[in-house]
């Protein structure tokens, strides 16, 4: 089992380890093993306004779709787990229903009832789609969080005359500050990457990286595209153990509380 593990993970680790290789390459094409040693095609994606256009139309997309989605989510999830909600287990799964249909058939429901139908503009119906590609992230991962939560924590504050939404922002946010910014790190890069939904909801005057990416592949095939590969990968990277940092140290900060109860 261990030697099956390890074969695993090298089937997962090795295409991403030929395109950080692919992405020095001096020739003009993507080939391995590469000939020469070069930075340019790092500086070549500067140079390119579509991913420059498309990475800043990324980012603001991914930031207010997650951020949406935790505003929304967050009552949702301490309503169906504190208000003893009939049927919360039907909301649940309706919240988290997003994830049952292919995000290519999210995008095309969209495109064709929102842009088509009503003739909204692209941004908000891009982030209406990246919004329900996040919501069951928040609904799933918020719900095990809460479901752990000491309930008397909330039960000292009532008793101390706070009311519910008061303990709601003063006891419960404080104390799932961290939970919640995992989730938006996730959320953001499920939403950065995304490529189905932002296929359908992209346009001459909408630039998204991926679509940027796809459209350079049609027209180039030189190791811009792995350059740009390795950064989108250390930026996932980085932010995922920044998640690791912020959970490792709820949980520290957690058992020095209980600590200090006892």
């Amino acid at each position: 089992m261990t030697l099956y593990g390890y074969l695993m993970l090298l089937l997962l680790l090795l295409p991403l380890v030929l395109v950080v290789v692919t992405s020095f390459g001096s020739q003009a094409a993507i080939t391995f093993p590469i000939k020469g040693f070069t930075l340019k095609w790092y500086a070549n994606i500067l140079s390119q306004p579509d991913f420059v256009t498309g990475f800043k139309t990324s980012f603001a997309v991914a930031v207010t779709a997650s951020f949406l989605a935790i505003v929304v989510g967050t009552p949702a999830v301490y309503a169906l787990t504190r208000c003893g909600i009939h049927h919360a287990n039907w909301f649940q799964t309706v919240f988290l229903s997003p994830t049952l249909i292919p995000e290519i058939v999210i995008g095309f429901a969209l495109f064709q009832s929102l842009v088509i139908g009503i003739k909204l503009p692209l941004m908000p119906v891009l982030i209406t789609g990246h919004f329900l590609l996040s919501v069951p992230y928040v609904i799933r991962m918020l719900t095990a969080r809460l479901l752990l939560f000491d309930q008397t924590i909330e039960e000292a504050s009532w008793l101390s005359g706070a009311s519910k939404i008061k303990t709601f922002f003063r006891v419960v946010i404080p104390n799932i500050s961290g939970t919640l910014l995992a989730i938006f790190i996730m959320c953001f890069i499920n939403s950065f990457n995304n490529i189905p939904i932002t296929l359908f909801l992209n346009g001459p005057s909408l630039t998204m990286l991926p679509t940027a990416i796809l459209n350079y592949l049609q027209n180039n095939y030189d190791p811009t595209v792995s350059a740009v590969s390795v950064i989108l990968m250390l930026l996932t990277g980085l932010m995922m153990w920044l998640m690791e940092r912020m959970n490792g140290l709820t949980h520290v900060n957690e058992h020095l509380n209980q600590k200090g109860q006892n």
